[in-house]
C-alpha cells in the first residue's frame, strides 16, 4: 500500500466508522450527561447502562484482539507510562462542569449540530479553539509543568493499563485474567435489571458503539503498520480531533487528515441523516446573551479541561477503558462529579448540595 494511498484511506475509513456512530448516537439519543441526569434525578439506570454496555463492549472486543496479537495497542497515547493524577481530576472535572453548563459534551454537540442546532455550533468552535489553545498554544506550558511535576512513573509495569500494573505487582502476567475480571463485573451489572434485558434497541444501541470504538483501534493499527507516515493509534475523542478538524478546513496545515478527523466528520454526516430520517432537522440558536455566555463557558471548559485529561466522555469513557488505562475511572468519576455540581447549580440553586447529602451535612 502506497504512503499516499494510506493517508488518504485513513480520514476516509474515520468518516465511514463515524457515519456509524453518528447515525446510531443520534437514533437512539445516546448522551452521557442526559444519562447521568435520568439516573440521579428520575431514577432511571436504563440510559447509564447503555453507555456503560458501550464502553464494556469496547474493552471485551479490544482486549480479545489484543490478546489474540491481531493488534497492537501499546503505542496509543493512553497507555503512556506515566500519569499525572492532579491533571487527569482536575481535567475531568472541569469537563463535567462544562458538560452541565451545555447540557451535553463534545460528541453530544455533534450529533445536536446534526440536527442544526446552532447553540452546538458555538460549543464545537469553542471547544476546538480552546484544546488547540491548550495542547499547542501558551496555555500549553503550564499544562506541561502541571503534568510533569505530578506524574507517576508507571514504567516498571511498562504502561499504565490495569493489566500491566496487576502483572507487575503479582509477578505473573495476567492481563488477560484482570481483562476478562473487569468485563464480566461490568456484564453483571449492566444485565442485573431485568428490566433492562428485554430493551433491545438500548443493547444494540450500546453495542454498535462499542463496537465502532474497537474498529478505530483495528484500524488505526492496520493502517499504521502499512503506511509510511506516522500514524497516531486511537480509536475516538471528541476535544482535540475537533479542534484539529477545524485547523484542517481554516488553514494549510502540511499534513494529510487524520482517522480522528474523519471521525467528527463521519460522526455529523451520520447524526445528520439520522435527523433527516426521523424528520427532527430545526434550527435552534441561543434565546438571549446569558444563554450563549453558558455555552461559552461550557465549551472553554470542556476544550481545556478535555486536554488536561486526555480525552473526554468517549476518549477516556470508551476509548481508554478499553484498554484499561487506569486513566479512564480518574477521569470518568471526575467527569461525573463536575456534572453532579454543575447540574445541581443550574437546576438546584445549590452546587454542592448533593455532595452535602451524600455526606449527611444537609441541615433539617
Amino acid at each position: 500500500m502506497a504512503g499516499l494511498e494510506a493517508s488518504w484511506l485513513l480520514p476516509a475509513v474515520g468518516v465511514l466508522a463515524g457515519i456509524a456512530l453518528g447515525y446510531v448516537a443520534r437514533r437512539q439519543r445516546f448522551c452521557t450527561l442526559s444519562a447521568l441526569e435520568r439516573y440521579w434525578y428520575a431514577r432511571d439506570s436504563h440510559p447509564l447502562r447503555t453507555w456503560v454496555l458501550a464502553a464494556t463492549v469496547a474493552l471485551a472486543a479490544t482486549q480479545t484482539l489484543v490478546h489474540t496479537g491481531l493488534i497492537d495497542v501499546s503505542k496509543s497515547m493512553y497507555l503512556e507510562p506515566s500519569f499525572s493524577l492532579p491533571t487527569a481530576a482536575l481535567g475531568g472535572l472541569m469537563f463535567g462542569l462544562g458538560m452541565a453548563l451545555v447540557g451535553t459534551c463534545g460528541f453530544g454537540a455533534v450529533l445536536r449540530l446534526g440536527g442544526g442546532s446552532l447553540r452546538s455550533l458555538v460549543v464545537l468552535v469553542v471547544i476546538g479553539i480552546t484544546a488547540l489553545a491548550t495542547q499547542r498554544g501558551l496555555v500549553a506550558i503550564a499544562r506541561v509543568q502541571l503534568a510533569e511535576r505530578t506524574a507517576l512513573d508507571l514504567s516498571f509495569a511498562g504502561d499504565q493499563s490495569l493489566g500491566a500494573l496487576a502483572s507487575a505487582i503479582v509477578g505473573a502476567r495476567v492481563e488477560a485474567v484482570v481483562a476478562v475480571v473487569v468485563a464480566l463485573a461490568f456484564f453483571a451489572w449492566i444485565f442485573a435489571d431485568r428490566s433492562y434485558r428485554v430493551r433491545r434497541g438500548d443493547i444494540l444501541t450500546g453495542t454498535a458503539i462499542g463496537l465502532v470504538i474497537t474498529f478505530g483501534w483495528v484500524a488505526t493499527t492496520f493502517l499504521a503498520a502499512r503506511s509510511f507516515d506516522p500514524v497516531q493509534i486511537e480509536a475516538g475523542s471528541f476535544v482535540m480531533p475537533v479542534g484539529e478538524t477545524i485547523l484542517q478546513f481554516v488553514a494549510q496545515t502540511g499534513t494529510w487528515p487524520d482517522y480522528g478527523i474523519g471521525l467528527v466528520v463521519g460522526t455529523l454526516i451520520g447524526a445528520t441523516l439520522a435527523a433527516v430520517q426521523r424528520h427532527d432537522v430545526r434550527w435552534e440558536a441561543c434565546d438571549d446573551a446569558r444563554e450563549l455566555g453558558r455555552h461559552l463557558a461550557g465549551g472553554a471548559l470542556m476544550g481545556i479541561g478535555g486536554v488536561l485529561a486526555l480525552g473526554c466522555t468517549i476518549g477516556q469513557g470508551i476509548s481508554a477503558f478499553s484498554v484499561m488505562a487506569i486513566s479512564a475511572p480518574v477521569v470518568m468519576l471526575s467527569i461525573a462529579l463536575g456534572a453532579r455540581i454543575g447540574l445541581a447549580w443550574l437546576l438546584e440553586g445549590a452546587p454542592f448540595d448533593p455532595i452535602r447529602r451524600s455526606c449527611g451535612l444537609t441541615q433539617e
